[in-house]
């Protein structure tokens, strides 16, 4: 039996440099993943496990080194994850509570006008995804989508696409949303940049392929209004509602001291601001995203605190941090699944193969992303495992600069949300939301998610070849 696995080991382990047996070894680890997932319903964090385990075994990484590369890439990616996350859906729960999304859509909604409602709940979900996730601020701004319907009557879908869109772009690619900040992570992209990058991609992308295509839509598809579904909708007093002057300023609190930190960076490495100067670092400082993100938070408490209490808001910092733990455990498999593809060699083979075909790095990323989130349904294992197969091959690239990095975060974003469909749960979610059958959610949800992605990368590679 000895002699047996000396022998295996000796032929078919201490080749593992070979690029030919690691790309095999990155083939079958992907499809083994993709099985475990999708054929055998294996929750996506104890696959992520399983597969990095055997696929360092498979790589030969050696025994006394295999259990620190797993929880050094498991831990690594939490560490820049979950405070961004978890500080993230404490601010997005406390004005979800407090009815900051409805003032804010009511608001904005009067302020536009009958004519461009529409397009009013579409930036009202704009502003109100950058805390929130997508699947809690659809439902969040559900009622008010159909109460609007109701109120200027049409189809449905010209009032929720809008909506669902604007959440799936700000999810999909601007911090602190977990996909955007795990990518950047794994790819060393400036989360500050990324978020001015992501946002000035996002909002484009979700006017060409949300708002515009939630028109015609709405002349193809009449999707009636079922008030049945969410009850009486909003409430009719609104008096503890906060102002929408309020919910403005915790929403852009973060996006403006996370700029702070970007800006001033920028200047000092270009020497028109002097590096030592004090009040420079305090803004650098206050400027970083966590650091960002918990005064942000802070305010929401102290803003909230004479009508809510400290003991409410205890509970619902609480309550806010139980939904996000599987993205973030997913995450950090898909950080330790990374780590094996670093430590392995494997991404060095992958960039060399990248090279002899002349594909750019950028849409390689793209096509892996895409591949992988038609194949098992998550956008988040998609986008988690693509940035972990392209990390290696961007430390390696020559002349990408901190601008290349964030296109191809987007771009890896961009593929993770195209073509939505039955191994979507956000394909059934918006599906029984807006009661369509599923052949109108493939015909209305599927193509915007498409669109978007699609629409993101593009803007993403254009503007990779501008700068």
């Amino acid at each position: 039996m000895t002699q047996w696995l000396v022998f295996w080991y000796m032929d078919i382990l201490a080749p593992a440099q070979s690029s030919v047996y690691l790309l095999t070894v990155a083939v079958l680890s992907v499809l083994t993943l993709l099985i475990l997932i999708v054929k055998f319903r294996i929750h996506a964090f104890i696959a992520l496990i399983l597969v990095s385990i055997v696929t360092a075994i498979a790589a030969g990484i050696p025994s006394e080194k295999l259990l620190s590369t797993l929880t050094q890439g498991f831990g690594g990616t939490l560490a820049s994850i979950a405070l961004l996350v978890g500080l993230g859906a404490m601010i997005g729960k406390i004005l979800e509570h407090s009815g900051g999304a409805t003032i804010l859509a009511d608001t904005l909604i009067t302020r536009f006008g009958e004519k461009r409602a529409p397009l009013a709940l579409g930036i009202a979900s704009l502003l109100f995804g950058f805390p929130i996730f997508f699947d809690a601020g659809l439902i969040v701004l559900m009622p008010i989508i159909f109460s609007v319907a109701k109120r200027f009557s049409g189809s449905l879908l010209v009032y929720a696409l809008p909506c669902a869109g604007a959440f799936a772009v700000m999810h999909a690619f601007v911090p602190p949303h977990p996909g955007p900040v795990a990518a950047s992570g794994f790819l060393g992209a400036d989360i500050g940049l990324l978020l001015i990058v992501g946002l000035v991609i996002a909002i484009p992308t979700w006017y060409l392929g949300a708002y515009l295509f939630a028109l015609y839509c709405g002349k193809k598809f009449h999707i009636p209004v079922d008030n049945d579904l969410f009850g009486q909708n909003t409430p009719a007093d609104n008096s503890s509602y906060p102002r929408f002057s309020t919910v403005l300023f915790i929403l852009l609190l973060p996006v403006v001291l996370i700029s702070f930190n970007t800006v001033l960076s920028t200047l000092i490495v270009a020497g028109l601001i002097n590096s030592e100067h004090q009040l420079s670092h305090v803004f650098i400082i206050i400027g970083q995203t966590p650091i960002a993100l918990l005064i942000t938070l802070l305010s929401c408490l102290i803003i909230f605190s004479k009508q809510y209490g400290a003991e409410k808001l205890e509970q619902l910092c609480a309550e806010s941090l139980a939904p996000i733990c599987a993205i973030i455990l997913v995450t950090g498999a898909g950080g330790m699944f990374g780590g094996v593809l670093r430590a392995s060699g494997i991404g060095d083979s992958l960039a060399s193969i990248l090279a002899d075909t002349g594909m750019p790095l950028i849409v390689a990323a793209f096509l892996i992303a895409a591949s992988l989130r038609v194949a098992q349904g998550s956008a988040t294992v998609a986008l988690t495992t693509t940035a972990a197969l392209v990390a290696p091959i961007v430390t390696v690239a020559p002349d990408l600069s901190s601008l290349d990095l964030c296109f191809i975060v987007i771009s890896i974003a961009g593929g993770s949300t195209v073509l939505s469909h039955f191994n979507d749960s956000g394909f059934w979610l918006v599906s029984r939301l807006l009661n369509m059958d599923v052949k109108t959610t493939l015909k209305t949800w599927t193509v915007m998610e498409t669109l978007l992605g699609t629409i993101a990368f593009l803007f993403a590679w254009i503007l990779s070849l501008i700068f």
